[in-house]
């Protein structure tokens, strides 16, 4: 890599870490339904301007409706998903949790698509999986909390929502591949802002949000969707998109620093044990890490 491409990499690793940390500030007074519809809506509005200008009008057109698809799957659902967790869990373990996205995204191209599972591969998702009932047995409490919601369902919610990015990864792979990615980002965030304005409009807060939650939701939006998607289609660009998902690897890390900086969040050993599990078994069951097979003796040799 570059030394830019390294520091985009570590830019956007930061940008999605930190959209945890703002979940937590804005979901609270938004609502997980309410602040997700704006969230997208602020991201098309950010997006569409430039398709036109990259005149990748025609691409949107032609492709709406898949592309539409996508936006359910892919940003409206997890969106909302994970603002739900966002009510029970702190930022650092909803970040773990999101990591599990490409063991999702291997088992469901394995079972949709075919892909061959290597041994390597099917190592590393039964190891993240493990990873996985290890951070949920600590924590995996059925009484609610604060705002209603038990970390049971927390846990629960970040699973689907890491589980809808692995079906719309591989959809967009089989019915998107050759359509221009910034026409597919803007029109799925166009396309989820949709779906979710009514849903909004009946579930929309009782009392105005304060400025906090305003600018929080703002960062949400503009950087944390719009910027990010934008710095991700450049990575994809240049690295191609093996060494660009490996942005999923250093979420976590910043997502526990910006909750410990400004939220006051601890990072414990159970946190450190299990994250570091589901990000060994992810890179195992993504291919950027295999297993060597012993290679056999030559016969003969003692």
């Amino acid at each position: 890599m570059k030394a830019s491409d390294i520091i985009e990499l570590v830019a956007l690793a930061a940008i999605w870490g930190a959209s945890f940390l703002f979940l937590r500030v804005a979901v609270p007074e938004f609502g997980p339904v309410t602040l997700t519809a704006l969230r997208v809506a602020g991201a098309a509005l950010c997006l569409l301007p430039l398709v036109f200008l990259r005149r990748h009008g025609t691409a949107l057109r032609q492709h709406w409706k898949p592309i539409a698809l996508v936006g359910l799957v892919n940003s409206a659902l997890p969106f909302v998903l994970f603002s739900i967790a966002a009510l029970a869990l702190n930022a650092g373990l909803s970040a773990i949790f999101n990591a599990t996205a490409p063991l999702w995204g291997a088992v469901v191209a394995w079972l949709w698509l075919g892909d061959r599972l290597t041994a390597s591969r099917v190592a590393g998702l039964a190891l993240g999986f493990v990873g996985v009932v290890a951070l949920a047995w600590d924590k995996a409490s059925f009484k609610p909390g604060e705002h209603g919601v038990s970390a049971a369902l927390a846990i629960a919610a970040c699973l689907g929502a890491t589980l809808c990015y692995g079906l719309g990864a591989n959809y967009t792979k089989k019915h998107l591949t050759g359509v221009p990615p910034l026409a597919v980002a803007a029109g799925s965030q166009a396309a989820a802002a949709a779906v979710l304005a009514v849903p909004a409009w009946w579930l929309a807060p009782p009392a105005m949000p304060g400025a906090t939650a305003w600018a929080s939701l703002l960062a949400l939006a503009v950087v944390c969707t719009g910027v990010a998607y934008l710095l991700y289609f450049r990575l994809i660009a240049h690295l191609g998109a093996p060494r660009a998902i490996t942005v999923t690897y250093l979420i976590p890390l910043f997502a526990v620093v910006w909750g410990a900086l400004f939220l006051g969040e601890a990072l414990t050993l159970s946190m450190a044990v299990g994250g570091a599990i589901v990000l060994a078994g992810t890179a195992l069951a993504t291919g950027v890490i295999a297993l060597r097979p012993r290679h056999q003796r030559p016969q003969g040799n003692p």
